[in-house]
């Protein structure tokens, strides 16, 4: 007679998890556990033990401890976790009291009834360049604030640079030369300035990875194509790249703008169907990127210096993707701002085209390295 399935539902933070476990259709039953791989893998056989040489399927939402507890689990026995995406868990709207075992009944149930959505798993050296990827737009995103904080310091104190561009040469000669009578404004003034250029320097270091990353023989390929298109360069490719990391898991392009957030909203009511604006339900560091590089494509199609320089020695295949992108993406934006359309949504369904045009590079890439 085949073994009943052995399903756990686990709340998980940093330092304990709190797990409820049935077999079958029984009842769950919940206890808390440390965080620690000791205690854990005596669990971990305990419930193999009982098990009976049956299956058991274990899940925990996205959370602090990210994928690594799926990895350790797995390595702790003969033992499945899956990890759910927390934005698609069915929620009560009538639940007023909240507490770790009731989360934790509440997901085994779920899990037990099939109604969780599993999110994609990475492997773990494409997790680490992701998240490196991610360390350096996080640095420029500090970055961002930090010249915003210098400058607005020096407005309040009556200092605007009146003589052209902010941060470039002659405007850093400008922000040397500045002095102030109170060593109190001096001091808060260097603070400033020393923490900018600490950024600019963790920046540089994070740019020179990005490139070494790109050389990789897992990303080589995928970021040359994506580099032949208008407005995309290292930076830009390798985030794509690294974001969707195996074009495989999505059959058309319209998986892969679900996956950025990038389709309409709707609300349909009898014989009423009203689409809003794009759901944002997805990945937001993707579609950030995707949304910077499409106002690129508000020039008209032009190969320059450093898009030439970007495409020599690439396939031929994947410059014209690259031009047949930049021709149709600057015809579609013009195209609905002189309907009338604000220019921000204009943009937002040029990076919702361009999307297709990745994945159309990539998927392109995909087939021609499983060729080879």
């Amino acid at each position: 007679m085949e073994q009943p399935i052995t399903w756990v539902g686990i709340d998980d933070d940093k330092m304990n998890l709190t797990v409820a476990v049935a077999t079958g259709s029984e009842a769950p039953q919940v206890r808390r556990i440390p965080n620690e791989d000791g205690v854990l893998r005596r669990w971990v056989r305990r419930l193999v033990r009982t098990a009976h040489q049956g299956e058991i399927r274990m899940c925990y939402e996205a959370g602090p401890n990210g994928f690594a507890l799926k990895r350790r689990l797995e390595a702790m026995g003969p033992v499945a976790v899956e990890v759910m995406a927390p934005t698609l868990t069915p929620r009560r709207s009538g639940r007023k009291v909240k507490t770790d075992p009731l989360d934790a009944r509440q997901l085994l149930s779920l899990y037990r009834s099939g109604e969780l959505v599993p999110v994609a798993i990475p492997e773990a050296t494409s997790e680490s360049a992701r998240d490196l990827v991610r360390t350096y737009h996080r640095v420029s995103e500090e970055l961002l604030r930090k010249r915003n904080h210098v400058l607005k310091f020096l407005v309040r104190r009556g200092r605007i640079y009146r003589t052209g561009v902010h941060w470039t040469g002659l405007h850093r000669r400008w922000l040397r030369s500045q002095t102030f009578e109170a060593w109190t404004d001096t001091t808060s003034f260097e603070e400033l300035v020393t923490g900018l250029r600490e950024l600019e320097d963790r920046r540089l270091r994070l740019r020179q990875a990005l490139k070494r990353l790109a050389q990789e023989e897992a990303y080589a390929l995928g970021v040359a194509t994506l580099r032949c298109f208008h407005g995309i360069d290292t930076e830009m490719a390798l985030t794509l790249v690294t974001e969707i990391f195996d074009i495989r898991r999505f059959r058309h392009p319209r998986d892969l703008m679900s996956y950025f957030g990038q389709t309409p909203s709707v609300h349909q009511s009898g014989t009423k169907d009203v689409r809003g604006p794009i759901t944002k339900a997805g990945n937001r560091y993707a579609r950030w990127a995707l949304g910077q590089i499409a106002h690129q494509f508000r020039h008209r199609p032009h190969v320059g210096t450093k898009l030439r320089q970007r495409r020599e020695g690439q396939p031929p295949w994947a410059v014209a993707i690259a031009d047949r992108a930049h021709q149709r993406l600057h015809r579609r934006h013009w195209a609905l701002i002189l309907r009338g359309m604000p220019s921000a949504k204009a943009f937002t369904a040029v990076s919702r085209e361009l999307t297709a045009f990745v994945w159309e590079a990539l998927t392109e890439v995909q087939r021609r390295s499983t060729a080879a």
